[in-house]
């Protein structure tokens, strides 16, 4: 039987497990289970470790590796679990090494090393993306930053490009083998290539993918800090049509001294001077967030800015994350909220968060939008909103007429003319 994988968290996960396959695959590795954990909240680790013990009972004789950043940052808790048979790093679960020197023989296998000394980021070359429209390539990994709530750093390690010729001919693949859109995904993607000689940077990789592989459709961007935006990024935006106008930003507060007590490196301002400055040159642009709810010392009135945040900057698309205290952050040891109070302000959010996503979703009804079909009766506009569409292969890009909207979504019907 062959390798699965199941993963947690981020995009950048969801191409690791692409790799990890591939990799244990290779080294001989069969009937295993590999769980690609994320370490961001509690609650992320609580449901890799309901998950494990789901997956064991369904299947008692398969192999379960455990990987990730959970696995990285507290391989013990991980490790100490019954139906465990090996702990791999995130740097391990690379390797096809790792999984050929796996001996299950006398109980659990741990191999996590220190994060930090690994300086380099292979562009792995992904074939595909088993049941996917869109590919997710990964551009870089680690993150320099220290903020005060956030474990991932300890996870993955300083931050690390993957050459720009790597990630090109990546792309060039994916779109031979038939993806209309990828999506270049990382850990801080806005710090891309200050490791790299030439200090190349997010804006010139997209330059240069744009330019060498004319045949791809659709470039997206996960995750971004618009603090660390680059000239020729917004140069791209502004220019290139093939860059999709949708972009998540990394805001996390829209109250400035809980963004200082984040160690945070920008203020309110800079969000708002931020898309004020992309809607200039791509009015179309709708704008994403991660927010955190009930942060240490996050009174009434702080939390109010950040739902002010989301109506003056004009956020569509919302990631709220109840704010989870991680062992060995700064913000684990500041003065905690009640938990009661952190989930009614991260319902608060959504709702905010809902409110405008159905406002937009109700903006695009009567006009003609290009789809790209992922499954039988669903795809996304190129501003990411969710579209309900009969026509049309999934991995194809359609122009649709959006006739209503609902819950967040729209609803279209196939136009057979050109867009």
């Amino acid at each position: 039987m062959s390798v699965e994988t199941l993963s947690f968290g981020c995009r950048l996960n969801t191409v690791e497990s692409a790799v990890i396959k591939a990799e244990a695959g290779r080294a001989g590795l069969a009937d295993a289970l590999v769980v690609n954990t994320c370490a961001v909240t509690a609650e992320a680790v609580r449901q890799a470790r309901q998950a494990i013990r789901r997956a064991r009972r369904e299947n008692p004789a398969r192999r379960i590796i455990v990987t990730g950043c959970a696995a990285q940052t507290e391989p013990e808790t991980f490790a100490a679990m019954d139906e465990v048979d090996a702990v791999l790093g995130n740097a391990e679960k690379l390797e096809a090494a790792s999984y050929a020197g796996l001996d299950f023989s006398g109980g659990e296998t741990v191999k996590v090393n220190d994060i930090f000394s690994v300086k380099e980021t292979a562009g792995h070359l992904v074939e595909g993306f088993e049941g996917r429209a869109r590919a997710f390539v990964q551009v870089q990994n680690g993150c320099d930053h220290r903020c005060t709530f956030c474990i991932i750093p300890f996870g993955r390690g300083n931050s690390r490009s993957v050459p720009m010729g790597a990630v090109v001919e990546q792309v060039g693949a994916l779109v031979e083998a038939g993806y209309a859109e990828v999506v270049l995904s990382g850990v801080d993607i806005t710090a891309y290539g200050a490791d790299l000689p030439g200090r190349s940077t997010l804006g010139m990789l997209v330059q240069q993918i744009l330019k060498r592989v004319p045949e791809l459709g659709r470039l997206r961007l996960s995750s971004i800090d618009s603090i660390e935006a680059d000239e020729a990024l917004m140069e791209a935006i502004g220019s290139h049509g093939r860059l999709m106008p949708h972009l998540h930003l990394s805001v996390q507060s829209g109250d400035d001294l809980i963004l200082k007590r984040m160690k945070r490196r920008h203020l309110g301002a800079d969000t708002l001077a931020f898309v004020a400055k992309v809607r200039a040159v791509r009015p179309e642009t709708v704008f994403g967030a991660d927010i955190i709810a009930g942060f240490p010392t996050e009174t009434e009135e702080m939390f109010e800015n950040s739902l002010r945040m989301i109506e003056e900057a004009g956020l569509t698309y919302l990631h709220v994350f109840p704010f989870s205290p991680r062992r060995g952050t700064p913000a684990a040891r500041m003065p905690q909220l009640d938990r009661s109070l952190v989930k009614q302000r991260a319902a608060r959010l959504r709702a905010a968060g809902a409110a405008r996503l159905g406002r937009y979703a109700a903006s695009l009804v009567g006009t003609r939008q290009k789809v790209l079909v992922e499954t039988d009766g669903m795809g996304r506009t190129e501003t990411f909103l969710p579209v309900e569409i009969e026509g049309g292969k999934a991995g194809e890009i359609v122009p649709a007429a959006i006739t209503a909207a609902a819950n967040g979504r729209g609803r279209g019907t196939l136009v057979r003319t050109a867009a």
